[in-house]
């Protein structure tokens, strides 16, 4: 009933505002675009993103630029739909979800870098403890609704592709310096040129901190990350009769980070907000990552084009925490000892370094050892014609992929004496965990648009054939041999219809349309995958100096998986379990207006997106491990905050810029439940300001401030993995920025 209740809502709202449009002859909102889209892009510009037939954003690269961030939770905020929780202040494994999907790790959306999937491994292993460095993206693009079955597996949230620097029209080179709060430090560089026939960049990032957290012994809690990218492409003459183009992409990226799974009680929390305890002093990332990518554009004509990419990513890492606390030879988890510190007291004290280890009183701090590749091929072909009233355009892509996740684990047991850990037993690499998982994917999909004078449509249908496997050789066999082989295989088979739809008015357009949802199930046999039919309706406008859209969205799911994580609470297996049906519904909102728009010297835009996320499990269950707890009919999803905003105004000059942003994140429950959430079960809600400013000293140096949380608020953005975190405090930053 609310379905039809509120997409009637919307729809009503959006014909009075276009009787209210219709008598202006204005042609401001600009009409559908018709021009073939590199592969690397969903939309390529604002100007696409505007007309899709389903709901769309473009952060472009003067938006990522207002506030220099490094920070790609902070560089989403302003994008209505888009709900994400931190966990470590700096980003640097961000949890996003996208219209109420789940947000542990990242893990229920598409993601993209330059067109190709960039997980660690996307279908096996989706969780993103590899992310593309937001500092070096030129663009972001955030794509939901109906129109996205040509962006998989995963189609019920929508997808994010971000586009890494392009290879420049002309020679030119880059150079950005900042430097701040807590010895907080970033240089960007690039170099690059085109000619006639070729083209080429060389591109490094390094950003670092000493963080802002206080560890109990003193030692250092920040990170060092470096990426570098290299491109180089050649290409046939312009007048050529078939035009083509090749563009080879190196991507390497290291990085180094004293995070922790462990977090505060509510007690040290309120106490102390940056406090870190003494038991953490050992935990550790390292990873590196590495691509290589090759696509290759063959032009026939100006209206037919094939797109091909070939891709191969590796990611190795080792992220050496506390995982367990042994007291009197009883072991417990983190997540359950910091989700009743009461009960496990003696625990607690253990990890603070309170008391002594006993004989038998342990910290137990697992290698989580992984290694990570997935490597494919895909094909687009685009080919489009006009007739008399109507243009069409067909696109049809296939990808063959395959992905693996290695895990090869071991623990460690340390002594905790007089706050310092003493390694008391180092493991034997394998005894923990020691598996591959691995999958092998074939995707189609076809997407035909036809527009017939004001009205778009956009029939699509995608095909995904999936098979999941897992070989576990077991904890005693570290080499391997087969002698305790346990394997598993589980298959998916499915085709993923949409529809969408667009209509033009003068100064507004009313858009919509409905599409399947899926995610790609875990390699347990019989597994059913994640399905959902998600509809949505909304409105683009241009009235009276104000832009802007607004959407209603309802998300049906018949079977919605949650996944075993330990970033969440549980144990770290990955293996999913069924939650059932389940309702997710919200608005959208964005505007924006001009309060100087007929001011010759001076601009003051104004940005505001709001977003409502309303969900309802509609059946009960108990979740695997406790990760959601017991789940009643009626409860709502953890971790999804059903309010948030976020406002930028800024004042701009020929000579400087100055953008002020305010974001309010609502509070959100860390258990299924509904009603008050309890203390111990909440994170509360907060609003950040960020400042971000930029003076030109001349067309090519410029000076630039930034200020992030610039209240200075102390406050909670999550209870997992274990224990309270804290969001990033004050931190003032400055820089220097060269282009020639």
């Amino acid at each position: 009933m609310f379905r039809s209740n509120f997409l009637l809502f919307v729809l009503c709202c959006t014909l009075v505002t276009a009787q209210q449009n219709q008598p202006a002859n204005d042609s401001s909102l600009i009409k559908l675009d018709e021009v073939v889209l590199s592969a690397k892009v969903i939309f390529g510009s604002k100007f696409v993103a505007k007309n899709r037939t389903g709901s769309a954003y473009y952060l472009s690269p003067e938006e990522i630029k207002k506030f220099n961030y490094t920070d790609v939770n902070r560089t989403l905020r302003s994008v209505p739909g888009v709900n994400v929780y931190e966990e470590d202040g700096f980003g640097l494994r961000p949890n996003i979800s996208l219209r109420g999907t789940s947000p542990e790790r990242s893990a229920k959306i598409t993601l993209m870098e330059d067109g190709v999937l960039i997980a660690p491994a996307p279908y096996s292993a989706p969780s993103a403890y590899y992310f593309p460095t937001i500092a070096r993206m030129q663009a972001v693009e955030i794509l939901k609704g109906s129109s996205q079955v040509q962006y998989g597996p995963y189609t019920t949230g929508g997808a994010i592709n971000m586009i890494s620097t392009e290879v420049p029209d002309k020679f030119g080179i880059f150079l950005n310096t900042s430097y701040g709060s807590f010895q907080s430090g970033r240089i960007h560089a690039q170099l690059g040129d085109s000619r006639k026939n070729f083209g080429y960049s060389v591109e490094y990032l390094n950003y670092n901190s000493n963080g802002f957290k206080d560890l109990d012994n003193g030692a250092n809690t920040g990170f060092d990350k470096n990426d570098l990218v290299a491109k180089f492409r050649v290409n046939t003459n312009p007048e050529a009769k078939v035009g083509q183009a090749f563009e080879l992409k190196f991507q390497y990226s290291d990085e180094n980070s004293n995070e922790t799974y462990l977090g505060l009680t509510q007690e040290d929390f309120d106490a102390s907000p940056f406090r870190r305890y003494a038991g953490s002093q050992e935990d550790e990332m390292v990873n590196d990552h590495l691509q290589f990518m090759g696509t290759h554009i063959l032009n026939f004509t100006d209206n037919f084009r094939i797109t091909t990419t070939g891709y191969f990513n590796d990611f190795s890492r080792n992220w050496y925490k506390v995982d367990f606390v042994t007291i009197n030879g009883e072991r417990e988890g983190i997540g359950s000892i910091f989700g009743n510190p009461t009960t496990f007291a003696p625990y607690i004290d253990l990890v603070t370094g309170a008391s002594n280890s006993g004989a038998d009183d342990t910290l137990n701090a697992r290698n989580n050892n992984r290694d990570y590749y997935s490597t494919g091929v895909q094909t687009k072909l685009d080919y489009h014609w006009t007739g008399e009233n109507t243009f069409h355009d067909l696109e049809m892509g296939l990808r063959y992929h395959f992905d693996e996740e290695d895990r090869f684990q071991w623990i460690d047991d340390y002594a905790m004496i007089d706050g310092n850990m003493q390694l008391v037993n180092a493991g034997i690499p394998g005894t923990n965990a020691n598996r591959i998982s691995d999958a092998r994917a074939f995707a189609t999909y076809a997407m035909y648009k036809i527009k017939y004078k004001d009205l778009t449509l956009t029939p699509g249908l995608r095909y995904e054939n999936i098979t999941l496997r897992r070989k576990d050789y077991g904890n005693n066999d570290v080499d391997r041999t087969g002698i305790n082989l346990s394997e598993r295989e589980n298959k998916v088979d499915v085709f993923i219809p949409g529809m969408g739809f667009n209509y033009n008015f003068d100064k507004l357009s009313v858009f919509g349309g409905v599409h399947k949802g899926f995610s790609p199930p875990s390699n347990q046999p019989g597994e059913n995958p994640e399905e959902s039919v998600n509809y949505e309706l909304g409105t683009r406008f241009s009235y009276a100096g104000i832009s802007g859209e607004l959407v209603g969205f309802y998300n049906d799911f018949s079977n919605l998986l949650g996944s075993d994580l330990a970033a969440t609470g549980g144990t770290g297996s990955l293996d999913q379990f069924n939650a059932g049906e389940v309702k997710v519904q919200g608005i959208e909102l964005l505007l924006n207006y001009n309060f100087l728009e007929n001011n010759e010297s001076f601009q003051m835009p104004f940005t505001f997106g709001y977003t409502l996320t309303d969900t309802e499990f509609l059946n009960s269950f108990g979740s695997e491990n406790d990760i959601w707890g017991e789940v009643t009919a009626g409860d709502e999803l953890p971790y999804i905050s059903k309010h948030q905003f976020n406002a930028i105004l800024s004042l701009e000059h020929e000579k400087f810029e100055i953008n002020l942003s305010g974001r309010y994140n609502g509070e959100f429950r860390t258990e299924a439940g509904n009603g008050a959430i309890p203390e111990n079960e909440k994170v509360a809600s907060n609003f950040i300001l960020d400042l971000g400013g930029r003076y030109r000293l001349n067309p090519h140096i410029a000076l630039t401030a930034n200020a992030i949380n610039l209240l200075d608020e102390s406050y909670a953005v999550a209870r997992v993995p274990a224990g309270l975190r804290p969001g990033h405090p004050f931190g003032i930053f400055a820089g220097l920025e060269l282009r020639y």
